[in-house]
């Protein structure tokens, strides 16, 4: 590897919900509360939300063990929430997922101009996500159809373990033939999806107000009045910054002069801590 591998970076990898498509991730929430309604058990969006970022498995399974659903689960079913539950629900869940994204698919502002930025200095573009699959076919098209393809997908269920571990972006970085890790740059607006990028050892940069943090569409982001506007994003920050984050930025559109920060800093011989 020469010194001038060590200096630049090569790829850049997205997630999608929140991230490059449906501003506030909004396509899961409504189906993990009609999901878990259809068991007789009641959670609320706020309570949906909290594990996101995980493979949906995960999601549902730290959902039924989350310990006030678990109670409802118990007084619905007179028995724990077994794993066996999370396989039947898992099930149930695809389709309903499938359904809600075709609702939920635009992309966010700014995110075409950024990727073709990023293409424009030499980058690879990788993508991975919380989603399995079957629910990707249905969303990777409508990604498409506006112009956005990525140079990889990475699924939830592609590999032996999902988020928050590396693999899948072990596997990305193969599929694009990007090394070192630190070479990397991993986007994302969820907890999970940003400690994937960190144990793989890649630069990893939150999205604090178009991802899951705030969970609010754009059109309920601009509607807020600008004191509480700078309320939720000081706590998205630092949700965000806690769970991993190098750097936050409000979105997307944001992501370029970060890119440029981020050089001058190998340049200088910084690597991401």
């Amino acid at each position: 590897m020469n010194d001038k591998t060590k200096q630049h970076l090569q790829a850049v990898v997205f997630d999608w919900a929140g991230t490059i498509i449906d501003f506030g991730s909004q396509a899961p929430m409504g189906a993990f509360v009609q999901l878990f309604a259809r068991y007789g058990v009641v959670i609320s969006i706020a309570e949906a939300r909290v594990p996101m970022g995980l493979a949906k498995w995960d999601h549902i399974h730290a959902l039924g063990n989350q310990p006030e659903i678990a109670q409802r689960w118990r007084m619905a079913h007179d028995r724990d929430f077994t794993d066996a539950d999370c396989d039947e629900l898992y099930e149930v869940f695809t389709p309903m997922n499938m359904a809600s994204v075709t609702q939920h698919a635009a992309l966010i502002p700014g995110a075409l101009e950024t990727v073709a930025g990023l293409r424009a200095r030499g980058l690879k573009i990788g993508s991975t996500t919380g989603y399995n699959r079957p629910i990707m076919e249905v969303v990777a098209p409508l990604a498409e159809a506006q112009g956005y393809k990525p140079d990889n997908l990475v699924c939830a269920g592609d590999m032996a373990s999902a988020r928050p571990g590396p693999l899948m972006m072990v596997r990305t970085l193969s599929d694009l033939g990007v090394w070192p890790p630190a070479a990397v740059v991993k986007v994302d607006d969820t907890v999970p999806g940003l400690q994937e990028g960190r144990a793989v050892g890649a630069w990893v940069v939150g999205l604090a107000v178009t991802g899951n943090s705030l969970g609010l569409s754009e059109a309920e982001w601009l509607a807020t009045p600008p004191a509480q506007q700078v309320l939720l994003l000081e706590q998205a920050r630092q949700l965000l910054l806690e769970g991993g984050a190098h750097f936050v930025i409000d979105g997307v559109a944001d992501l370029l002069p970060l890119i440029d920060e981020i050089e001058r800093r190998m340049a200088a011989g910084e690597l991401p801590a």
